[in-house]
This record gives C-alpha cells, sequence and structure tokens, in this order.
C-alpha cells in the first residue's frame, strides 16, 4: 500500500474545510497513514467461515420482565394532588404562571 501523501492529507482536510497548521498536517498524515495501514492489514486476514457480526459480544437484555402487578388508584392519586380537574392533575399552563 502506498503511504499517505502530506498532499493528499491536506487536501482531505481542505475539501472538510478544516484549516490544519503545518504541525498538524504532519501529525495526522502519520496518524492517518498508520490507520490505513492497520485497515489494509485487517482486509488482508482471511475470514472464510466467520460469521458476520455488528458486536463482539453477545447482547441480552438486561431489563427485568415486565410483571403485571397491583397500582395505585388513581381517585387516590388525585386526591393527594395540589389541584385536579376532571380526572387529571391541573397544572398552570406555562410555568410560573397561576392557575
Amino acid at each position: 500500500m502506498s503511504r499517505l501523501s502530506r498532499d493528499e492529507v491536506a487536501h482531505v482536510a481542505h475539501l472538510a474545510r478544516l484549516r490544519l497548521s503545518d504541525e498538524e498536517l504532519t501529525t495526522f498524515t502519520e496518524q492517518l497513514g498508520q490507520v490505513l495501514e492497520h485497515a489494509a492489514d485487517l482486509q488482508s486476514l482471511d475470514l472464510t467461515g466467520v460469521p458476520p457480526t455488528a458486536h463482539p459480544f453477545e447482547l441480552r437484555n438486561v431489563v427485568r420482565p415486565d410483571v403485571v402487578g397491583e397500582s395505585l388508584d388513581p381517585a387516590e392519586v388525585l386526591d393527594a394532588a395540589p389541584d385536579a380537574e376532571d380526572g387529571r392533575f391541573a397544572v398552570p399552563r406555562i410555568l410560573g404562571e397561576d392557575l
């Protein structure tokens, strides 16, 4: 694989509308070259018989099962509210506005 040139990194930075200093351009040229070399190494692996995966570990749901249980009585809850109207909580239309 050919090395990534400084001009190529500068061109991509220009397309991405990134302003890079000379020092950043040198650093990113080296780093991006290493990333591309690693990708080439991965590309050369024989993955015959290896199933594609979206995640390296088996995923499982850790949420508890939904179990129907006793719930609160709506009338009792509304009785404890500061204000209720037509079977619903009454709240100001706009925060800070009095009813």
